[in-house]
């Protein structure tokens, strides 16, 4: 006396990814992409601490190695180019200004609970990527002597 049902859809396959044959195709969406940027960012400061520490000491100790600082860039040093110097630095300039932005957007979405949902996610995440590159490119500009 039972009653046929409708029969149901076959659920969704979840399954883990694999790195040889899904990478290539998995489309992850901005905000993840925002989440492993912001980590990379991160890992990439840390990483050039040593850099940053020495721009900042030799920038700030004296006026000749102030000049000597702007020689590196200019010239480079040992068997480095300048050019090299300054795309070391742009790469600082990105991760800061991603990071910041980043966790900007991260601040306010725990700020503010009743707007998170998937389409915030979406547009924020849209937003500090566009906004990172952009901020990038026009101080990339002017490092590299454009205006």
């Amino acid at each position: 006396m039972t009653e046929l049902a409708t029969p149901r859809p076959p659920r969704r396959e979840f399954r883990n990814i694999n790195v040889f044959t899904d990478v290539s195709t998995y489309r992850l969406p901005p905000a993840g992409i925002v989440s492993i940027l912001h980590r990379a960012s991160g890992a990439l400061m840390f990483v050039l601490m040593p850099f940053i520490i020495w721009m900042f000491d030799t920038s700030v100790s004296s006026e000749v190695s102030f000049e000597r600082f702007k020689a590196v860039f200019n010239s480079g040093f040992s068997f480095v180019p300048g050019w090299f110097v300054k795309l070391v630095a742009l790469a600082l300039i990105w991760a800061y200004l991603h990071h910041f932005i980043a966790g900007l957007r991260h601040i306010w979405m725990d700020v503010s609970h009743s707007a998170v949902n998937k389409e915030f996610g979406r547009s924020s995440a849209i937003a500090t990527l566009v906004l990172s590159v952009l901020l990038t490119i026009v101080l990339g500009l002017k490092l590299f002597g454009v205006y």
